[in-house]
């Protein structure tokens, strides 16, 4: 089970994450999660390349470095980039210090203190010591890309009414998102763009706090 809109209340809860971003703008904060991989990721650049859409991508470590010329390709393009772990690991089930290993290896190739964890799951002391180095990435509107149990006009919709301004959403850019992603981006670029809304990246400006570099990965 997972919230399609995050509530308010969960929000306050953690107030040093960033659920959305404030503004008065019509502006989305497009994310997409796990990548990058061959077999959707140049795709989803090519989409946010025809409307001129900037996106903020948390790419897992080690999929960085099988594939580095996708994830230079990624800031080639404007778009900004996030550590999401080097090998996609779950917060709840993992011991802290092997966690921030982790973390800490998806960083020598992801130089960003922007830090999504993967589904969104961290111990009291994994954000207590996360916080210190990174600005924690959540969102208010996930998806379900992922969810193949969902038809895919069912995701659509899941964007579609729930989204707003200063919005945070979550894609994937993986195989099992595949299906619902490759139906839903394009329509949520066309309706968004057709209400003036304009697609932007996830920086220091738009969050108010936190830097990152763009460093290409050589081979």
């Amino acid at each position: 089970m997972y919230l399609i809109k995050t509530p308010k209340v969960i929000q306050n809860f953690f107030p040093n994450f960033i659920w959305q971003v404030p503004t008065r703008e019509k502006a989305l904060f497009l994310t997409f999660d796990d990548g990058p991989i061959p077999e959707v990721t140049p795709w989803v650049l090519d989409e946010l390349e025809k409307y001129q859409a900037k996106a903020t991508f948390f790419t897992v470590g080690n999929n960085v470095r099988q594939h580095p010329d996708i994830f230079n390709r990624i800031l080639d393009q404007g778009h900004s980039v996030g550590n999401h772990t080097y090998n996609h690991i779950n917060g709840w089930t993992s011991e802290n210090i092997p966690y921030f290993h982790d973390v800490r290896h998806c960083a020598k190739l992801v130089h960003s203190s922007l830090f999504r964890p993967p589904f969104g799951r961290l111990k009291p002391g994994q954000i207590q010591f996360l916080q210190r180095h990174y600005r924690i990435i959540m969102w208010d509107v996930l998806s379900g890309d992922f969810d193949q149990e969902i038809t895919r006009e069912q995701c659509l919709r899941n964007v579609l009414d729930n989204a707003g301004e200063g919005s945070i959403v979550v894609f994937h850019d993986s195989l099992k998102a595949k299906r619902n992603l490759c139906f839903v981006l394009p329509k949520v670029l066309d309706y968004f763009s057709r209400l003036g809304y304009t697609f932007e990246c996830l920086s220091p400006h738009s969050i108010h706090q936190g830097i990152f570099e763009k460093k290409r990965i050589t081979v």
